[in-house]
């Protein structure tokens, strides 16, 4: 390496020690008055064991943090601070005598020289460059400097290791000279040097300190990111050093300012280790906190990373500030209850002579009958302890601090446990801030996730504030309301408590409105909820999922064998049960759901091109006639427009005319869509036509019509079965015979049961199941129905039938070779039997001598072997 130094400076700078100096003791020295004679820049000529003794790097001052594009460097600070005049002087004599040595100690760096000399020299500068960016700027004035600093990381001595990463450090906290460490190949080495084995603390604090500088540049981070260093990041969060947990936080928590970086960290673990330093409340570890917590803020923006943050006990909570907390009027208590409402029962002992028992709400409940819950536990906890911060006035104030928010208050947000959390957004529901208000409904929505979190928002009384807000003047309030609740309702449990809250009026009422007032989201997530509180099956799902039947401890013994000692009770359990949720609906509910207005606004959603609107619009409209005879407001809403509308999909016409266009994953999504719209609609035509006043009313021919096209579409299987269902019951009320000559029948028998029965016999893992439907298969067949061998062809049924002569049982198997010698009449289906594998099963059969080898030979004759 070539440095502009002049060749008579090109031998050992130790031999030029001024031999004045040599006649100094260290005692003389460091006498103030023989010190104050030696120039700072004479010091760095001072023997080896006299210069350590001097302490160099008390002298100089606090370097500034390193900051740019939004991120933030850590901060160095000496161990001591000296006067300021003490580091004046220093600085004034650095630049008038030291400089034209500083490029002595830079030669001493390269690698032709001795290690001892090349440790002692980067010591030396790194002691040096503490005094300042001015100190900085002449080390940075020789080109190759970085270079050969960087060199130094391959040193096997953890001293000059631990120099030149400190070195690296402070020329890295500035600007201009960041990309040029990083030009130098520091990231690369430094990733190296973190991979040994057995390094000290003190080196692995300087090198992760630099790259917390080298961070803060955004295309840096990427190249920081590529290499090698995000597993040694994770393993260094829980390093004992408190120092090393802290520079590889602040790593992480430059390198996720970079939406780029997400899905790598992510990948590597990081959140799990980030949300543990995060719950920590030790005293040394605020920085940590702080830098985790940035970290984790900025991975949550995504969704998916948010739901991961939100699996490790964390919630995202709004910042609405201080100030919004003023309007907050804790409730008087003349006796404890829990925060959902529920009162605590009064124990027969007399009241505390000091008023404990309005005091100390909760703690003096001593009946021993008294049994919380864990949820309901926590939710007290919750509310004692956000209750306490508002009234001291310390609520938000250290939130304020450590959040890494928008710049904007509305945007700003922070990370709690979610005792905390959830106990926060139920208060803040209860602010007059509008703003506040719509934030916290929208995080109720956002950390709904799973059943732990609902349940913990209704322990904590969400529900009966959503509820109240629903009635909101403000759109956003609303929206955000009806999302929360849509959210929370997911959960069997918490539905119910919803429905108690008498939430159905206000939700027929809101849907009532003009389509101008009520957005689309708006209306799906009404639908959403009113579908969830009306399902018919939610009180069987109740008994049957969430607890014991009747009292019993035989909940899913009973419901997996139904054929046992107390199936009838079972059964019975099952009308009474539905009898209530029909007598209770009918008291809830009232006249909303009858309401005329409110029924022509879910046939005006059947009317719409929107498959999933009109699958929940008609799911409501078949509870509600379940729940209350309203056919004559359903023909005056015309429902029969309604369902035809239904019936006519637009990506079924588009599949029938061949108009699909270039993208077969968006079909298969619309298809499934409309197969489920077409589904619910058929259940809701099938339950209307036991009313002889609609029958009357409406089309049945139309009807028949639609839904055979319907039939023969591409919809999944699943969805054709209340399609055929219906079709058969409309052929019944029609007065038509049910043999294979009326065309309704056939189609259904084509296009519905014969699939249905083949994939049983695919993928049924019951040999009871495929026996009975390969015998239903064979009686289809032998009927003679036409093309009912082509459609067994079509759907695979061919190496279905062959799998199970190996596997199935006697009649299974006779039944099969019955349908395969009907199917082997036609000679086009003799190469896929053959292709099937059904030659070797069938010479099997015969050479066992199994009961059916006459059939096996007779079909093995037809053949072409």
């Amino acid at each position: 390496m070539s440095l502009p130094i002049p060749n008579h400076f090109k031998f050992k700078p130790p031999n030029f020690v001024k031999p004045p100096l040599h006649n100094h003791t260290p005692a003389d020295i460091f006498s103030v008055r023989k010190l104050r004679k030696i120039p700072s820049a004479q010091i760095f000529f001072l023997p080896l064991g006299v210069r350590n003794a001097i302490p160099f790097c008390s002298k100089f001052p606090v370097l500034p943090r390193a900051c740019s594009h939004g991120g933030q460097g850590e901060i160095f600070a000496a161990k001591e601070q000296s006067s300021a005049s003490d580091v004046e002087t220093l600085r004034d004599e650095s630049s008038s005598s030291s400089d034209g040595h500083v490029a002595l100690f830079i030669r001493m760096l390269g690698i032709d020289n001795d290690p001892q000399d090349r440790e002692q020299a980067v010591v030396t500068l790194w002691k040096y460059a503490l005094g300042g960016k001015h100190c900085i700027d002449n080390i940075m004035k020789y080109r190759g400097t970085v270079n050969l600093i960087v060199n130094l990381l391959k040193s096997e001595s953890d001293s000059a290791c631990e120099a030149a990463a400190g070195l690296l450090r402070v020329i890295s906290s500035i600007n201009l000279y960041r990309n040029l460490v990083a030009d130098s190949g520091a990231i690369e080495e430094m990733t190296s040097l973190l991979t040994r084995s057995s390094l000290s603390s003190d080196v692995k604090e300087q090198s992760l300190c630099t790259l917390w500088n080298l961070s803060v540049d955004e295309k840096l981070r990427v190249r920081i990111t590529s290499s090698e260093i995000l597993p040694l990041l994770v393993k260094f969060l829980e390093d004992e050093d408190i120092k090393v947990k802290e520079a590889a936080g602040g790593v992480l928590s430059n390198l996720t300012l970079s939406q780029s970086n997400h899905k790598p960290i992510v990948e590597a673990g990081i959140i799990p280790k980030l949300a543990k330093l995060l719950k920590a409340n030790e005293e040394d570890s605020k920085v940590i906190r702080k830098e985790a917590r940035n970290a984790l803020l900025e991975l949550a923006k995504d969704e998916y990373n948010r739901i991961l943050v939100m699996e490790e006990g964390l919630v995202l909570v709004p910042l609405v500030g201080a100030a919004a907390y003023k309007s907050f009027r804790p409730a008087l208590y003349s006796w404890p209850s829990l925060p959902d409402g529920t009162k605590i029962e009064q124990n027969p002992k007399g009241p505390s002579r000091y008023g404990a028992n309005e005091l100390l709400l909760g703690l003096n409940v001593d009946d021993k009958n008294v049994e919380l819950e864990e949820a309901k536990m926590n939710a007290v906890v919750g509310r004692t302890q956000q209750q306490f911060l508002v009234r001291m006035g310390a609520i938000e104030i250290d939130d304020d601090t450590k959040s890494n928010g928008e710049s904007s208050s509305s945007q700003r947000v922070t990370l709690l446990p979610w005792v905390d959390a959830v106990a926060r957004l139920v208060l803040i529901l209860g602010l007059e801030d509008e703003s506040a208000i719509a934030r916290a409904a929208g995080a109720i929505a956002d950390a709904s996730i799973n059943e732990h979190m609902r349940t913990s928002f209704k322990e904590a009384g969400a529900i009966k504030l959503l509820v109240q807000l629903i009635n909101h003047p403000s759109e956003a309030i609303r929206l955000a309301v009806i999302r929360a609740l849509d959210r929370l309702s997911i959960s069997n449990n918490v539905c119910r408590t919803i429905e108690a809250e008498n939430i159905l009026h206000p939700l027929t009422n809101l849907l009532k409105k003009s389509k101008s007032e009520i957005s689309h989201s708006l209306t799906a997530m009404i639908l959403n909820i009113l579908t969830r509180i009306l399902d018919p099956n939610k009180e069987m799902k109740s008994q049957f999922c969430d607890g014991p039947v009747n009292g019993s401890n035989k909940g899913w013994d009973v419901t997996r064998h139904p054929a046992s000692a107390n199936g009838n009770d079972m059964i019975s359990s099952e009308l009474a049960s539905r009898n209530n949720y029909l007598d209770r609906r009918h008291t809830i509910a009232g006249g909303d759901l009858v309401d005329s207005t409110f029924l022509s606004c879910l046939v005006d959603i059947l009317k719409t091109s929107i498959p999933d609107l009109q699958r929940k619009a008609a799911s409501i409209l078949e509870s509600v006639v379940a729940i209350e005879p309203c056919v004559e407001q359903l023909i005056s809403a015309g429902i029969e427009s309604g369902l035809e509308a239904v019936f006519r999909q637009k990506s079924l016409i588009e599949m029938e005319y061949g108009t699909e266009g270039d993208k077969p994953d968006l079909q298969i999504l619309e298809l499934e869509e409309a197969g489920l719209a077409v589904s619910a609609a058929s259940r809701l035509l099938t339950k209307l036509l036991d009313y002889e006043q609609f029958r009357r009313a409406v089309n049945l021919h139309q009807l028949t019509r639609l839904l055979r096209a319907v039939l023969v579409s591409s919809i999944p299987l699943q969805n054709k079965d209340w399609v055929a269902a219906c079709l058969v019951k409309l052929s019944t009320l029609s007065g038509q015979n049910s043999d294979f000559d009326n065309p309704v029948n056939m189609e259904v028998t084509l296009y519905e049961t014969i699939p249905r029965l083949i994939e049983q016999i695919k993928s049924s893992f019951s040999p009871e199941v495929q026996e009975a439907a390969v015998l239903e298969l064979n009686r289809i067949i032998s009927e003679g129905m036409i093309d009912s061998t082509r459609a067994v062809a079509s759907k695979g049924g061919i190496f279905a039938l062959v799998k199970l002569m190996e596997n199935g049982s006697d009649r299974a198997v006779e039944a099969s070779l019955a349908i395969l010698y009907n199917l082997s009449m036609d000679s086009e289906n003799h190469a896929a039997i053959i292709a099937a594998g059904a030659i070797p099963v069938l010479r099997k059969l015969v050479l066992s001598q199994r009961p059916q080898w006459m059939c096996a030979l007779r079909l093995l004759r037809t053949l072409p072997t």
